[in-house]
């Protein structure tokens, strides 16, 4: 995996904005950043986890924010709590921000609501953009007012702390879908999704694919240099749908790039 295409894939996603969470957005756009942006990864971390270590890096790296501090964990009669993922201050306004971040990939089921907000789910099914708003509603916004915090708050002193979400999202919607949607959902679909049996049915001969590992997902394919016929990708697509487990996937068509789900359900 290529570090700085890791980087630059995160600091460039969508966030959704406060149309669609309810909460003020911490754009990343905003970062004053200076250079080049290229720095080490760590090669053990999850996704989302690795998405925080960018975006720490990159908010420590810029001139207008400083974070002061970051994945604090809480603890009440011995039991984690919960935890903050930045209090960060900006020098150039003297405000002081909490802000909550999450790295997601959303696909869009019409069929389990008509309301919009409710119909993006993980791929496999087992969360959804509801749940994680509800969760930063009910349960991470929260921790900065427990009184597990209150040590935390004294050394910030008396300046009043505000509160943003940076929901960093890649949507995906039905293959060949003519839906439409709101320009704050719009702006952050990547690709499509489709069935194991419509995929196969497609036309393959001038296509080629890669499967990218977890870590790769949201990075541009064009950045991809090795691609493989149908013929020895197929074999990777039985082995995930009978353990039910989506795939995405990258295609090559000519000079043409395309990112998509192959699910199971």
């Amino acid at each position: 995996m290529n570090n700085k295409s890791r980087i630059t894939s995160i600091l460039s996603t969508p966030n959704l904005d406060a149309s669609i969470t309810g909460w003020p957005s911490f754009e990343l756009s905003e970062l004053e950043l200076g250079g080049d942006l290229d720095f080490p990864l760590p090669t053990d971390l999850r996704l989302g986890h690795l998405a925080e270590k960018v975006v720490a890096t990159l908010i420590k790296s810029s001139t207008n924010y400083e974070v002061l501090y970051e994945n604090i964990q809480l603890v009440e009669n011995k039991q984690t709590i919960g935890e903050i993922d930045f209090i960060l201050s900006s020098p150039n306004t003297d405000r002081l921000i909490h802000v909550e971040l999450a790295y997601k990939f959303y696909l869009y089921d019409p069929s389990i609501s008509s309301e919009l907000i409710n119909n993006w789910i993980g791929p496999n099914r087992n969360d959804s953009l509801r749940e994680k708003l509800e969760k930063t509603r009910n349960k991470q916004f929260p921790l900065l007012y427990h009184k597990a915090a209150k040590p935390l708050l004294d050394q910030l002193g008396p300046k009043a702390i505000s509160q943003q979400l940076c929901l960093l999202a890649n949507l995906f919607i039905p293959y060949q879908s003519d839906a439409h949607f709101p320009a704050a959902y719009q702006k952050a679909i990547k690709g499509y999704y489709l069935s194991v049996e419509d995929f196969i049915r497609l036309d393959h001969s001038q296509k080629t694919y890669y499967l990218p590992q977890k870590r790769e997902w949201g990075i541009d394919p064009a950045e991809h240099e090795n691609w493989e016929g149908f013929d020895q990708f197929h074999p990777h697509i039985n082995k995930s749908m009978a353990q039910k487990q989506a795939l995405l996937c990258w295609q090559k068509h000519g000079e043409s790039y395309s990112t998509f789900f192959i699910v199971w359900w």
